[in-house]
C-alpha cells in the first residue's frame, strides 16, 4: 500500500494562484486558434503556459469557470479543449505516479492558451509531490515476470530539476 510517509518520504505540496492575462496575439487571431484547436501551434504563437506534463504525483486544479483555456493532447495526438465544468476539479496524474505504477497511470500532456479577447483566467492548482530526496521506481505491486519494470528509478529532485531546465528558458 502506498502510504504518505513510506513512499513519498515526507512529501511536500504547493498551492499556487496563477493569473493568465488575455494574450495580445490570441486576440488578433482568435478565430484562427479556434479552428486549429486540434493542431500544433507554431512557436511564434503566444501561449499562456506551454505543453508539459506535471512533474510530481498528483495535481488538482480549480479552474476559472468563465474562461476556457486548458487544452489536453488526446491519444490521437490532437489538442482538445478541456472546458471548465462548474463545481469540479481537474485532476492530473504526474510523472512520478506513472513511474510508481509502472505506466498503469499516464500523465496527460497539456497546455494553456487563453483565447479570450478580454477575460483574464485564474487557475488554482494544488501540486502533491514526493520529497525532493525520494527515490521513485516502479513498485513491485505493478511489476511481474510478464510486466517487468519499464522505468529506471530516479530521485525526484533530479527529475524536477531536469523538467524545470527543459521547460523554461533561463
Amino acid at each position: 500500500r502506498m502510504s504518505q510517509g513510506a513512499r513519498a518520504g515526507d512529501p511536500f505540496w504547493v498551492m499556487r494562484v496563477i493569473h493568465y492575462p488575455p494574450l495580445p496575439l490570441c486576440s488578433q487571431a482568435e478565430g484562427q486558434l479556434e479552428t486549429n484547436t486540434g493542431q500544433e501551434l507554431e512557436r511564434s504563437v503566444q501561449l499562456s503556459c506551454g505543453e508539459h506534463t506535471d512533474y510530481g504525483l498528483l495535481t488538482m486544479v480549480n479552474q476559472d469557470p468563465d474562461v476556457a483555456a486548458l487544452q489536453v493532447k488526446n491519444t490521437q495526438g490532437e489538442w482538445i479543449s478541456a472546458s471548465p465544468i462548474p463545481n469540479t476539479f481537474v485532476c492530473n496524474i504526474g510523472d512520478m505516479l506513472k513511474v510508481w505504477t509502472n505506466g498503469r497511470y499516464q500523465p496527460t500532456l497539456h497546455r494553456v492558451v487563453n483565447q479570450s479577447r478580454s477575460n483574464r483566467r485564474v487557475s488554482v492548482p494544488f501540486f502533491y509531490e514526493p520529497n525532493f530526496d525520494t527515490f521513485v521506481a516502479p513498485l513491485s505491486e505493478f511489476c511481474s515476470e510478464t510486466n517487468p519494470p519499464m522505468y529506471d528509478g530516479i530521485k525526484y529532485g533530479d527529475h524536477l530539476q531536469q523538467k524545470v531546465y527543459s521547460n523554461f528558458e533561463l
